[in-house]
């Protein structure tokens, strides 16, 4: 692997560990190191981190909750 993009891993330890789950992408960066801008957007994927990806989590918890307030009212009656 280039220098640079072991640097690079090395200070970002969550996309080293990304690596380390998918070995592919050491493949890719061994042959060619630009690929490090498209392993970034890879990695927010994996990790849901995409904007659409804390949207539905969200929406995920709202509707948690929503559902225990509705439970705890039905409690009281």
């Amino acid at each position: 692997m280039h220098p640079q993009c072991y640097e690079y891993l090395k200070s970002n330890p969550q996309l080293a560990r990304f690596v380390r789950l998918n070995p592919m992408w050491y493949r890719y960066l061994s042959r060619e190191p630009s690929m490090l801008t498209h392993i970034d957007k890879e990695a927010k994927r994996f990790y849901g981190k995409t904007f659409p990806q804390r949207v539905e989590k969200l929406n995920n918890q709202v509707q948690m909750l929503e559902m225990l307030i509705q439970f705890a009212g039905a409690m009281k009656d």
